[in-house]
């Protein structure tokens, strides 16, 4: 997932290196998700005029937000790294094709399965073309951060790491439009390209250029370059928290309503999400093990493909369908759902490492 989390570690990091905000982060997010509703509820003329800042498709609070979300992980990126990418080829191999081969068509496929097979008796069409753009939007962008977090938690190799999420980043700025553009296009949603261009440019090309240039700035002290990055991470993570939050509380202060009256919809979200995530697991992992990739390649590699990037597919959603759409609200569900399941896949992958080569 992308998330607020870095290669840092924060202070308050728990017991095997994940963060207390990490790990709880489905708590959190239900809490803004809650806090959303009471205030959308209460204060509609706020949302609305929040709603109005808003230029060139892109709405301004919302992307200060996401800026704010982004830019750590960014800074944790590094390119350097990328000469290290001959190192542990048949992970990085197996990485790519799961990232850009499979999951956005796989996760493509059970959204329109679900939204207009299974459960069209119970939502309209228009709204479950918005749910398909969504997922679509979630299958498409895989994780940057989290990573590190789910890597440290399986004992993963670091450096392999550190190469398949700035490869991924790489990727992500070349195949993340065209990919969500055509398969939009396939299930009937029509995508202005220049919004989708803009949202790229916004929220992948100027976060990770501002990234990349705060990491130089920091790497000037030497031998201690990597420990200034860790501390300037850890400094600024509460910004990025606060961002996701502030985002969530935004995102359900405008649905309010319609989950008010249709309950039982973030389920129905959660469902191709669900399976979506163990499936992407269970073919990358079973890969790796076919092809006797060593556990601490192993688990990254599969691990990466599970997660989303959900800041950017968030972003994007509210660039080209609005802040109360139903393609913003499926990506938020993304959130709520992914950490509960990423832990019980490292949890599964730890107790499985015995099947695999040692490093």
């Amino acid at each position: 997932m992308g998330s607020s989390a870095t290669v840092a570690a924060a202070p308050s990091a728990a017991p095997g290196g994940i963060g207390v905000f990490e790990k709880w982060l489905s708590l959190w997010v239900g809490l803004a998700i809650a806090a959303g509703l009471f205030l959308g509820t209460m204060l509609p003329g706020l949302f609305e005029g929040l709603a109005a800042i808003e230029v060139a498709s892109v709405n301004l609070v919302v992307a200060v937000l996401i800026w704010a979300m982004v830019y750590p992980m960014m800074v944790a990126v590094d390119f350097a790294s990328l000469s290290h990418i001959g190192d542990r080829p048949k992970g990085l191999v197996l990485t790519l094709v799961v990232n850009w081969l499979i999951k956005p068509f796989t996760m493509a496929g059970l959204a329109v399965l679900f939204f207009d097979v299974l459960f069209a008796p119970w939502i309209a069409p228009a709204d479950a073309q918005q749910y398909i753009a969504g997922l679509i939007l979630l299958g498409a962008a895989p994780c940057t951060a989290m990573v590190f977090v789910w890597s440290q938690l399986t004992r993963g190799d670091a450096t392999y790491t550190l190469v398949q999420v700035s490869v991924n980043d790489v990727v992500m700025v070349f195949a993340f439009a065209p990919i969500v553009a055509v398969l939009l296009g396939v299930t009937d949603i029509t995508v202005p390209w220049e919004t989708l261009i803009l949202s790229v440019g916004l929220y992948i090309l100027i976060p990770l250029a501002a990234g990349a240039l705060t990491r130089r700035h920091l790497a000037r002290g030497g031998a201690d370059a990597d420990a200034a990055v860790a501390r300037f991470t850890g400094r600024v993570k509460p910004l990025s928290v606060l961002g996701l939050l502030a985002t969530v509380v935004l995102l359900f202060g405008f649905q309010g309503q319609v989950i008010l009256d249709q309950p039982v919809l973030i389920a129905l979200i959660a469902v191709p999400l669900l399976i979506q995530s163990y499936g992407i697991f269970a073919i990358a992992y079973a890969a790796a093990w076919a092809w006797r990739v060593p556990f601490n390649v192993a688990a990254p590699c599969a691990l990466i493909g599970t997660s989303n990037f959900f800041e950017l597919a968030v972003a994007v959603a509210i660039s080209l369908f609005g802040l109360s759409s139903g393609a913003a609200l499926a990506t938020v569900v993304g959130v709520l759902v992914e950490v509960p399941v990423m832990l019980s896949l490292v949890a599964f992958a730890n107790r499985t490492r015995h099947h695999f080569p040692a490093a």
